[in-house]
């Protein structure tokens, strides 16, 4: 399987995401300004600043040629991963539900933290039990979740709500603790930790590399 990872002006999680998806595929860098997704069986949107993240982060990068084609991939029931900066664009592309707003606490945030598996069964978390406790690091200052009630309500109807953060972790304020949501299709995960920074022992964990193996195997099947 071949993983794609998209890279902005501003990007600066692109190679680390390359590195992480290499463990269990080959990884490819997709440059911004193409629409060529060179073949590629899954796409990453990876961490960053895209475009400086003027306007607000995500907001320009979700016009880039490469976004076309990537909503055009995740429309067709492509696997795209949307990490931090990438979980923005992602929200801002209309590929994701609710949004991201500045951390509660108006500050940058970057630590370790617990994150929860509250769906197990879809494409990105396969390899883990439902109720797994995973250690991710995450920095960001625009990583609070929001979505309105009767769309987060649809969301938990439909096990939209993939990861939260374990309790008394929230970093940043997130509505309902939620760390990651997935599409209604179930085929665009976005989450705020970085499971690219979390892929070996010796960093202080490799429990990131469970989503990247979980969406090998789910291409291997598919």
């Amino acid at each position: 399987m071949k993983f794609g990872v998209v890279r902005f002006p501003g990007s600066c999680d692109e190679v680390d995401a390359q590195l992480a998806a290499a463990r269990v595929g080959e990884a490819v860098l997709l440059w911004h300004g193409d629409r060529d997704l060179q073949g590629v069986d899954a796409v990453i949107v990876p961490g960053g600043f895209s475009y400086g993240d003027y306007l607000r982060p995500g907001a320009i990068a979700r016009f880039a040629p490469m976004m076309d084609a990537v909503a055009d991939f995740a429309r067709e029931g492509g696997l795209v991963l949307g990490i931090c900066n990438g979980f923005q664009v992602c929200c801002e592309a209309g590929l994701l539900p609710g949004a991201l707003l500045p951390n509660a606490g108006l500050r940058f945030v970057c630590r370790q933290v617990g994150v929860q598996v509250v769906n197990a069964h879809t494409p990105f978390t396969t390899s883990s039990a439902e109720g797994a406790r995973l250690q991710i690091p995450v920095k960001h200052t625009t990583g609070r979740y929001y979505a309105p009630p009767s769309l987060l309500d649809s969301m938990r109807s439909n096990c939209q709500v993939v990861l939260r953060y374990a309790e008394g972790e929230n970093p940043n304020g997130s509505l309902d603790d939620i760390a990651g949501v997935c599409s209604e299709a179930g085929n665009v995960l976005g989450l705020m930790p970085h499971p690219e920074h979390a892929v070996d022992a010796l960093t202080g964990s490799a429990d990131g590399l469970a989503l990247f193996a979980s969406m090998a195997g789910a291409l291997a099947r598919a």
